[in-house]
């Protein structure tokens, strides 16, 4: 089986406020994986659209990010678990 990894980016810029997962941890879709304080004040919850497994984190709280930031990398396990 041939697994793919994504690159997760910062929809925005401003400051990362919590990195709510771990390295090598499971993820499901849409799971929420980090907070961001936005430059307009808004908190944003940045989640992605498939599940799998944490390979790697870039951020950490408090670094400050824009929309070409790598937070990190999820491995994804093929597997489909959400709804419409």
């Amino acid at each position: 089986m041939i697994f793919k990894d994504e690159t997760i980016y910062s929809p925005c810029s401003g400051t990362v406020e919590k990195v709510v997962t771990k390295e090598n941890s499971h993820v499901y879709e849409w799971e929420k994986l980090f907070l961001v304080r936005a430059e307009n004040g808004a908190i944003v919850e940045i989640s992605f659209g498939i599940s799998g497994y944490v390979r790697s984190i870039y951020v950490k709280k408090g670094q400050k990010v824009d929309p070409q930031t790598k937070l990190g990398i999820i491995q994804d396990d093929l597997q489909i678990t959400g709804c419409d």
